[in-house]
């Protein structure tokens, strides 16, 4: 494990089970709201997943299992690769809950045994903020390739750079172009007392341009399918999301 990636093991670590029951509910509440349209999980990604009975997903950097466990309820076989035991903890008493079942790796993405699941997976799904965990996108992009089967395709999902190039008042941020590792904090950080706040640890992150995802993409081999921008959450006329989608 690298030192980015052991710096955001440690940050994913503290207290993220906690937050994910702040923000999410329960395990058991969480689940009683999936089960009720596990589609309707999926938000704007529902039309990418209409049939998926029997295929193999890998849901990278999946987090609490928000995204897993209604894919497994689709009839898809998930498998979660992330970083964090909390997360893992709170995925698995979801899918529980939802009386389904996924497969859920702790560990480095960049240490995934590619010769294990070479050409594994049908759909390859990254979503909600996962590139900036990453110095080597290009390493990122070998790996994803090497996983997914010939005739799969990838659903790539994250933040818009133009993003973080906005500040909260729709001020200018002139950050664009900065490559450098980035101490940030936590994005839960916030959900917890003002106290309790100086006690997290932070996360180290690496923005990429759009350029530089777009291109890592087309020359680790993927054919380059569409390419979506999404407004703010509030609907703001601002980029703040994408979705790519690839295929091999």
């Amino acid at each position: 494990m690298n030192e980015q990636s052991g710096i955001n093991k440690s940050a994913w670590e503290y207290r993220a089970y906690e937050f994910w029951n702040k923000r999410d509910g329960s395990p058991k509440n969480k689940a009683k709201e999936i089960l009720g349209n596990p589609k309707e999980s999926l938000k704007k990604h529902q039309k990418y997943f209409d049939e998926i009975d029997g295929m193999t997903v890998a849901n990278i950097c999946g987090s609490n299992g928000r995204k897993a466990v209604p894919l497994s309820l689709l009839g898809a076989e998930v498998t979660v690769f992330d970083i964090s035991e909390e997360n893992k903890r709170y995925a698995l008493e979801l899918a529980d809950c939802a009386n389904t079942v996924i497969d859920y790796i702790v560990g480095d993405v960049y240490d995934i045994d590619v010769n294990k699941y070479r050409n594994r997976f049908d759909i390859i799904y990254l979503e909600g903020g996962v590139l900036h965990y990453f110095n080597d996108i290009d390493k990122l992009m070998g790996i994803l390739f090497s996983i997914l089967k010939n005739g799969g395709r990838m659903i790539l999902s994250d933040y818009h750079p133009v993003k973080r190039c906005i500040s909260a008042d729709l001020k200018y941020i002139p950050n664009y172009f900065d490559k450098e590792l980035q101490k940030e904090n936590i994005s839960y950080k916030q959900f917890f007392d003002e106290q309790e706040q100086q006690d997290f640890p932070d996360v180290s992150l690496r923005f990429y341009t759009l350029s530089e995802i777009i291109n890592s993409v087309i020359s680790t081999g993927f054919n380059f399918d569409r390419f979506d921008e999404h407004r703010g959450w509030n609907g703001e006329n601002i980029p703040w999301e994408f979705t790519l989608l690839a295929s091999k």
